[in-house]
């Protein structure tokens, strides 16, 4: 048996390799089971078995316990509403969903917006499919207006898993702009570290400030002209807009981005950002994932001509 598999859908089982004894809580959080998830499982009818005995946290493992958890099945969100459109798939397996999201669409509902999003479009599919747990958990999220790869998870576990790795700085995730104004100051290979914070004269724009967060952005340039550039992008922090704010800053705004003074003549009307790669471990299986995507259509089209 290996050390760690999913029986079903909601059951999952590790054997304990240590040589000295631990408590079943120490060993549980060790493998991302929140306190939060462990409430869930004691209240909400799930159970921890040890060697196929019903016991509690406080239980002492022992050199090869085996250790059984069985997580209840989530109850949909009743305020997520279901939106019946296609989703295009890049990838699921039990425990995770990679898609690749439109420029256009939010990725989670707003208050006064509670549908039209992918968590939405989502949210329709595991309907459609009659999975058990039907919670949407968001993982990775895009700006509206910004295309590509999108991580959803598939259940809580999942997504405490992800979010311990996204956490550990385990995530790469990179982009593709089209970048326009001093292209040729443009390095081959560059790196942009300014500040980010609010712009108190905007309820939406960032900016570069001495007061702000620490922000890195490395890019590699891919090939430009005259007018434009397209570049490849990885964020080494994560702050709202930051490839936007950062190539805005050095005078090379990305074409189609309105707020922050990107050319809108050139035909893309919406910020030329595109999510084209995301590799993380598995949260489960000892593997890496890593998945790739074509730039869309309409970045596509003006890629062509530099």
């Amino acid at each position: 048996m290996p050390l760690f598999e999913r029986i079903n859908f909601v059951e999952f089982k590790w054997i304990y390799q240590e040589s000295t004894e631990s408590l079943v809580r120490t060993f549980l959080k060790r493998q991302g089971i929140s306190k939060k998830l462990l409430a869930k499982i004691k209240f909400q009818g799930g159970k921890i078995l040890v060697n196929d005995k019903e016991q509690n946290v406080l239980f002492s493992l022992k050199t090869h316990d085996i250790v059984t958890v069985v997580i209840p099945d989530e109850e949909a969100h009743e305020t997520l509403l279901a939106d019946d459109v296609p989703i295009e798939i890049i990838f699921e397996d039990e425990h995770l969903l990679v898609v690749n999201k439109p420029a256009g669409i939010a990725s989670i509902p707003a208050q006064y917006h509670p549908r039209g999003t992918m968590a939405n479009r989502v949210k329709a599919y595991y309907v459609a499919q009659g999975y058990a747990d039907q919670v949407v958990h968001v993982v990775t999220r895009l700006d509206r207006d910004t295309s590509g790869l999108m991580l959803f998870a598939k259940h809580g576990f999942a997504h405490a898993k992800l979010d311990q790795s996204l956490q550990q700085k385990e995530f790469v995730k990179k982009y593709q702009a089209l970048v326009t104004g001093k292209v040729e100051d443009l390095k081959e290979h560059g790196s942009i570290s300014l500040p980010i914070g609010r712009d108190l004269s905007s309820l939406l724009r960032r900016q570069v400030i001495e007061t702000g967060q620490k922000a890195e952005t490395e890019y590699w340039l891919k090939k430009r002209n005259r007018q434009c550039a397209l570049v490849d992008v990885q964020l080494h922090t994560g702050r709202t807009h930051q490839i936007r704010v950062h190539f805005s800053a050095i005078d090379c705004p990305l074409l189609g981005d309105e707020l922050y003074d990107g050319a809108l003549d050139q035909g893309i009307d919406r910020q030329a950002l595109h999510c084209y790669s995301l590799t993380f471990p598995h949260p489960f299986k000892r593997e890496q994932l890593s998945f790739t995507l074509p730039l869309a259509e309409d970045m596509a089209t003006i890629a062509k001509t530099i």
